[in-house]
């Protein structure tokens, strides 16, 4: 019964998610995952939904709205707080140098690795399907490329420094 269900459900969710995904400004398949979530939990608790394609639609508004709630309150993170502490020009020039150190790290990263890191850092907070795109790579291989790639920057980067941007 519950798989006949979803499997009822799936085209009705994507095209629902599809649709909502970009006025909430989210991904169409995480809005999708949630709400295959809240099916799941509404399953556990309550059993199917009586008009499950009359759920389902509810279910993507209201994940939706969520969303956008959460982006508007969202703010982008711009400065390390441990650094507003003593911002005075010893800490200044410290910082700066490790910054330094990490770009320069960066760039002499094998391969593909300098881009994608490039592209996981960049101030546009570019999605993972974005990214992939741009380097021509399936998503799903992003993750396990990532952490290669973040292995190989701590190799090159100096103690002190791979030591401090671990920590913060």
């Amino acid at each position: 019964m519950t798989h006949d269900l979803l499997t009822a459900l799936r085209p009705l969710l994507n095209a629902e998610a599809s649709a909502e995904a970009h006025a909430a400004g989210a991904e169409p398949a995480d809005l999708e995952q949630a709400v295959w979530l809240r099916l799941l939990e509404h399953l556990a608790t309550d059993g199917p939904p009586r008009d499950p394609q009359n759920w389902l639609r509810r279910a993507v508004r209201a994940e939706a709205r969520r969303t956008r709630r959460t982006v508007r309150r969202e703010q982008p993170y711009v400065a390390d707080p441990a650094e507003d502490a003593e911002r005075g020009p010893e800490q200044l020039a410290l910082t700066a140098a490790r910054h330094r150190a990490l770009r320069e790290a960066v760039h002499r990263l094998p391969g593909r690795c300098s881009r994608l890191l490039q592209a996981l850092l960049s101030p546009d907070d570019l999605t993972y399907r974005e990214i992939a795109g741009k380097l021509g790579i399936s998503q799903g291989s992003l993750g396990p490329e990532r952490s290669r790639c973040l292995g190989c920057l701590r190799r090159l980067l100096p103690p002190e420094v791979a030591a401090r941007e671990a920590r913060g």
